[in-house]
């Protein structure tokens, strides 16, 4: 069964199955200390050491990996493709294998009929209790870590009350104890792998979005995608520099003019449209996920998603206004991304961008890109080395001042070469 763990607007879920397991060692366990046998005690920790350590870490282990497969998108519960939104997700879902045997087990545990058709409303609800399902699995190992952490403090002051200080049975009952310091860090270690392999599910999806938002085939070669349009047609997303457009077919470009650059400043963009359809594929299973795996989810798919940009932004030229334009764009993700953080610690751009080093780097192509003069770029180069917070080597500051139409490509070099000797 389940039950909510409230969080301000979010409803993070976890099963009663880690509360009862819990519930059931410590009260064993307390048993055998009241005996006042060290003996006794000392084995019946031992136990207990086992028994969560070992089978409930399995248990819950495996229960994540199937978390991990039911959300999957274009395979599980989560949509993929034009089918990112939970409603157009469910019918997919439901016509797939794994839906079947979901809905047939969830329906004989209803004691309804394996046949009854569903509507799409009813499948859009089942569905969401899925990620929900899903996403309580993941919760699972850390609200272990969290439970056999106060139940080893509860153990180690039961110790302190009942048994003799000092003396050597009693060390020894404690440390049979503290062996479930081992189990809690078994339980976070397992939560962290669960958490990449759910990162690494999420993530081709995550990345295809950013192709299809910038005007690019996954594992294409930069041309059109069939179907990508812009609010107002915004000249972020044109072909061929300036304001000029050719039908069905956009890239992403910063090589803007004056009136491009007027054009851009009302218009939704590329960046506004690829947020979005990420909060599509995300938010389903964030909301319900602890802030720590959550914070974790997105800080994931923020670095794959800033790989796929930087790798988009090598292809495009830049004018200054293209480079304002960038600025715009960056700080547009980066808000996106610190509305959607619950820990405090990671609100501050310094802090996001540590915690995420791909999102570092785009931060530091769009200060580069924004530079007055080539001057202007070595010293920013230098005192941000200084600093510690510049990661672009000299080969990327070249290429990407090369974009820069209104820098001379010989110049870039050898001002750079200069430096680099």
């Amino acid at each position: 069964s389940y039950h909510r763990a409230g969080r301000g607007a979010a409803v993070p879920l976890q099963t009663n199955l880690v509360e009862e397991c819990l519930f059931a060692a410590r009260r064993s366990t307390l048993r055998a200390f009241a005996t006042g046998h060290t003996g006794t005690a000392s084995a019946a920790a031992n136990v207990c050491v086992d028994v969560l350590g070992r089978v409930l870490l399995e248990v819950l282990t495996r229960r994540a990996e199937l978390g991990t497969s039911l959300v999957k998108p274009g395979e599980g519960l989560l949509g993929d493709g034009d089918q990112c939104n939970l409603g157009a997700a469910a019918l997919s879902f439901a016509k797939s294998t794994a839906g079947k045997g979901l809905r047939a087990a969830q329906s004989r545990a209803a004691g309804g009929r394996v046949g009854e058709e569903e509507t799409a409303e009813e499948l859009r609800r089942r569905t969401a209790l899925g990620v929900a399902r899903a996403a309580a699995n993941f919760n699972d190992l850390e609200v272990a870590a969290d439970y056999t952490h106060r139940l080893e403090t509860n153990f180690l002051k039961e110790v302190d009350a009942g048994y003799p200080p000092g003396a050597r049975d009693t060390e020894q009952l404690k440390m049979c104890v503290k062996g479930l310091g081992g189990v809690v860090e078994s339980f976070k270690q397992a939560s962290r792998r669960s958490a990449e392999e759910l990162v690494s599910a999420v993530l081709p999806r995550a990345r295809q979005i950013v192709g299809e938002s910038v005007g690019q085939r996954e594992g294409g070669s930069g041309g059109g995608v069939q179907g990508a349009s812009n609010f107002l047609g915004s000249p972020v997303l044109t072909v061929g520099g300036g304001a000029a457009a050719k039908a069905n077919s956009t890239v992403l470009d910063y090589n803007l003019d004056d009136a491009a650059f007027e054009l851009c400043q009302i218009s939704e963009g590329y960046i506004g449209r690829m947020c979005s359809s990420l909060d599509e594929l995300v938010e389903p299973l964030r909301v319900h996920l602890v802030p720590k795996l959550a914070d974790e989810l997105m800080i994931g798919i923020l670095g794959g998603v800033s790989k796929r940009l930087e790798a988009a932004i090598r292809k495009s030229k830049f004018t200054p206004l293209g480079a304002i334009s960038l600025d715009s764009d960056v700080r547009y993700l980066m808000n996106f991304a610190k509305d959607r953080i619950d820990s405090p610690e990671l609100k501050s751009n310094v802090t996001l961008c540590r915690a995420c080093p791909s999102l570092a780097r785009l931060n530091q192509i769009t200060l580069l890109m924004n530079v007055d003069d080539l001057e202007d770029a070595l010293d920013l180069i230098s005192v941000s080395k200084r600093k510690g917070n510049w990661d672009l080597k000299l080969d990327d500051a070249k290429t990407l001042l090369s974009l820069r139409v209104d820098f001379e490509g010989a110049k870039v070099n050898d001002l750079l070469q200069i430096e680099e000797e």
